[in-house]
């Protein structure tokens, strides 16, 4: 592990020494997809496959033992994190959070709930599931509109006995949900449930959710600098109310010909059938402990972002036939040029060590059929990034896009 020391170490020009593996001429901008993993997060999961590589949950040795130490410390850090009662919340793993919105609205209880409420920004692993949960229940499906901040707009009517499903960050351009809260407060009030897809919220803006009584919390571990994990963060007595249906090993404290019982004491395995990736669980730790401490330049990591998305957004808008989708500087920013087809931009940014993402970035509802928008080209930076990559992106961008 890196001492606090060594923190702020430079060893590339410009990257913080966690990053220091990465070749100053790769220049990976698509962390909105998966961010790149520092130093402590790698050696953490080397350190699991290398020195107790076991089974949790099921095992009396000591590296299973220690693979339980390690991976009921991870839950009680992301409840902790989240600033939320481990009391109230029950943290469960999974493959990603399109995964785990999944096996929540799949479970959800027919009866209760009578419309299925989302936004209009949001994710093919927001947008799809909610339609085929409004199919399941039979209710009507609401698309709700969201301000130039990102805020949902709503009446408290509209709210009524409803499964809201909402990102709050938009992998569109970095729009945050500033009204979550109040929106929480609004649907408990009218007898409805929310649950948030907080995939590009965790790494860079989770101050938005610290003590958000939401329902259930869905996000990705590998976009906030953790190997590839979902991750569940739900209310017990959302848990419990879930007609459960996706049942395997591990789950169970006994079963006989017809029937089973769940495990009373470990809410956490009712979401969690067969083996988990322990390692990546265990890698989780590692980068929640890093995010706690990091500071890039002496910076705050929401700091450092802000002052890089600045110099991006800003840059941006200086060159000529570009559209910017963003209407502030974020961490996500999507344009494309009028001189330049989205893919081709983001190919010759590639033959000059820029990764970058095009299309239409899995939000297809919005951009395409809504919006109307040929492809576009996102940026999406991280921890990792540094000034020089801006520079060199933008001029790379403005050389490529001129008429």
């Amino acid at each position: 592990m890196f001492s606090k020391k060594d923190k702020t170490v430079q060893t590339n020009p410009g990257r913080i020494s966690e990053f220091s593996y990465i070749d100053n001429n790769d220049i990976y901008m698509d962390v909105a997809c998966q961010s790149v993993r520092p130093q402590p997060v790698i050696d953490a999961i080397s350190d699991y496959y290398k020195t107790y590589n076991a089974c949790g949950g099921r095992v009396k040795y000591k590296w299973g033992r220690k693979v339980d130490s390690e991976v009921e410390a991870t839950r009680e850090l992301v409840i902790n994190y989240l600033g939320l009662s481990q009391k109230d919340y029950t943290c469960s793993f999974t493959l990603n959070t399109t995964y785990g919105l999944n096996l929540i609205l799949n479970q959800l209880p027919l009866g209760i709930y009578e419309q299925v409420i989302t936004s209009e920004i949001e994710h093919n692993s927001v947008f799809l599931p909610t339609i085929e949960l409004a199919k399941r229940f039979n209710v009507k499906r609401k698309v709700l509109a969201r301000d130039d901040d990102g805020n949902l707009i709503y009446t408290k009517q509209d709210l009524i006995k409803s499964v809201i499903v909402v990102n709050t960050t938009s992998n569109i351009d970095g729009r945050l949900l500033p009204n979550i809260k109040q929106l929480v407060k609004d649907t408990h009030s009218v007898g409805g449930i929310i649950i948030i897809d907080a995939a590009q919220t965790m790494a860079h803006y989770h101050d938005l959710l610290i003590g958000c009584q939401a329902d259930a919390i869905c996000f990705s571990a590998h976009k906030m600098y953790a190997a590839s994990l979902g991750v569940v963060v739900i209310k017990n007595n959302l848990l419990i109310s879930l007609d459960k249906k996706f049942v395997g090993g591990g789950m169970v404290a006994g079963v006989k010909e017809d029937s089973y019982t769940f495990l009373p004491d470990e809410m956490s395995a009712w979401l969690e059938p067969g083996l988990q990736s322990y390692g990546e669980i265990i890698s989780l730790k590692a980068a929640i402990e890093w995010l706690n401490s990091v500071k890039p330049h002496g910076l705050r990591r929401a700091d450092y972002i802000e002052k890089l998305s600045n110099q991006l957004y800003e840059g941006l808008t200086k060159i000529a036939g570009l559209t910017i989708l963003n209407k502030k500087p974020s961490s996500v920013i999507s344009f494309y040029s009028k001189n330049i087809d989205a893919h081709r931009l983001a190919i010759f940014l590639s033959a000059s060590g820029i990764m970058v993402r095009s299309g239409y970035f899995c939000a297809h509802y919005y951009l395409l059929e809504k919006l109307k928008m040929p492809p576009l080209v996102r940026f999406s930076i991280g921890l990792h990034t540094t000034e020089n990559d801006i520079i060199k992106a933008l001029e790379i961008i403005k050389r490529n896009t001129r008429g």
